[in-house]
């Protein structure tokens, strides 16, 4: 690890399999994400829904060390955008966010590409693919997805704007998870706290 690298976010706390990052715009829940994910495994996948596969690579690897054979991205951004792409090994390109479908044959490509290894899943974002369908079938997609990965022993995190959502909403996407990490902006850091089902919360921690 170079020495402009930020390491691994350690998070003591959570011993799940299915997490979900929860909190406003600007609180740091992208960049928890990708630490989480490079801190609880070797290698990742990510859905993603908002940036492009190299960009996410990139961030990938200089926030957590790991290189650039350590990650495979889905892609629903570039195909929107127009662009021609091509998958890849470790890069597949969905049409769009709102093509659930394709994004869990992309999925099993990834799942075949990493089977058998030490892998975590993320997923950015459940907000995002909120625009195009109902929280219903958001949650369905989540637990068919949570099935996949654990029939691989793999974890799985995913990000939420609480913000964009009704109270209802954010309970259904936040069900299928055992634990939820919350995160905040104080008048000097981004903060974040655990908890889940069976105690009471963390206290804040400064990332």
């Amino acid at each position: 690890m170079s020495g402009n690298e930020s390491p691994p976010i350690q998070v003591p706390d959570i011993a799940s399999d299915a997490i979900v990052i929860s909190g406003p715009p600007m609180s740091g829940k992208y960049q928890l994400l990708l630490r989480l994910l490079g801190a609880i495994a070797d290698r990742a996948i990510v859905v993603s829904t908002g940036h492009d596969a190299e960009t996410i690579s990139e961030e990938y690897q200089s926030l957590t060390g790991h290189d650039d054979r350590s990650i495979g991205v889905i892609d629903c951004v570039t195909r929107e955008q127009r662009q021609s792409v091509t998958d890849t090994e470790l890069r597949k390109y969905a049409s769009s966010p709102k093509n659930l479908t394709e994004i869990g044959v992309k999925f099993t490509e990834l799942t075949e590409v990493m089977d058998g290894q030490d892998v975590a899943v993320g997923v950015h974002s459940l907000s995002q693919l909120l625009m195009y369908w109902e929280a219903d079938r958001i949650y369905q997609f989540t637990r068919v997805l949570l099935g996949q990965a654990r029939s691989q022993g793999w974890p799985v995190i995913a990000v939420i704007n609480p913000t964009m959502h009704d109270e209802q909403v954010v309970h259904t996407l936040v069900d299928p998870f055992d634990t939820v990490v919350d995160t905040r902006v104080s008048e000097t850091a981004r903060e974040f706290r655990v908890r889940n089902r069976t105690s009471s919360p963390s206290e804040w921690r400064s990332f």
